[in-house]
């Protein structure tokens, strides 16, 4: 287990390959990761690294101190995201160290984390691919409603977690088993195949694959 990159999802395209066909791609700008904390088991209590990329257009002297300390310790400018990937110990990297995308190969296998697009408040059609009640026959204004989501006296409740209308997407989402399709070192690039969770220019994180070598 090691450590991932912090990325930007630019878009959506398509790649064509060798042989003709056409595989459609996400396309993800990594910018310099730079490893901005090493926490040991020793110390911390388990081995994990920190990263941070995406500069900010924020003065040093705007960012909380905590913060601060840690950029001005390895001397660089402030940056948006900090995020940690928990690794094995032989896979801890020094503080100051640069990663790009050359940190994968291409036809990897990897997992892509991210927050889904919001949806706002759902039904429960929308939200959790329910059938509805029927269009005619006795059925009057509940046409899109979920219908019944409690018993009777026993136990006289809606358990928690039923599936009813709510708020929908804005969550944290993984999606697994993705393949790289073609990494481009010049232009920070790395063309994903399917699409990944979140809006464009919204912030994913790229790690190796857990359910697949």
């Amino acid at each position: 287990m090691r450590t991932g990159l912090i990325g930007k999802k630019i878009g959506s395209s398509s790649y064509f390959n060798e042989d003709g066909s056409v595989s459609p791609i996400t396309i993800v700008k990594v910018e310099e990761c730079i490893v901005s904390q090493v926490k040991t088991k020793d110390k911390d209590g388990y081995d994990a690294i920190q990263l941070a990329s995406i500069e900010d257009k924020l003065k040093i002297s705007k960012i909380n101190k905590p913060q601060r300390k840690i950029f001005t310790s390895i001397n660089i400018k402030p940056k948006r995201v900090l995020k940690e990937f928990r690794v094995k110990e032989d896979n801890l990297l020094e503080i100051g160290t640069k990663l790009d995308v050359s940190h994968f190969q291409k036809d990897q296998i990897v997992d892509v984390t991210g927050v889904s697009i919001g949806k706002g408040f759902a039904g429960s059609m929308k939200r959790h691919n329910f059938a509805g009640l029927r269009a005619s026959h006795g059925v009057s204004i509940s046409h899109r409603a979920h219908g019944s989501t409690g018993n009777c006296q026993d136990p006289g409740r809606v358990f928690k977690g039923k599936k009813m209308a709510g708020h929908m997407g804005a969550k944290k989402v993984t999606k697994h088993n993705l393949k790289i399709i073609d990494i481009d070192e010049n232009n920070k690039i790395i063309s994903i195949k399917g699409s990944i969770p979140g809006k464009n220019n919204s912030v994913v994180f790229i790690k190796d694959a857990i359910k697949k070598k």
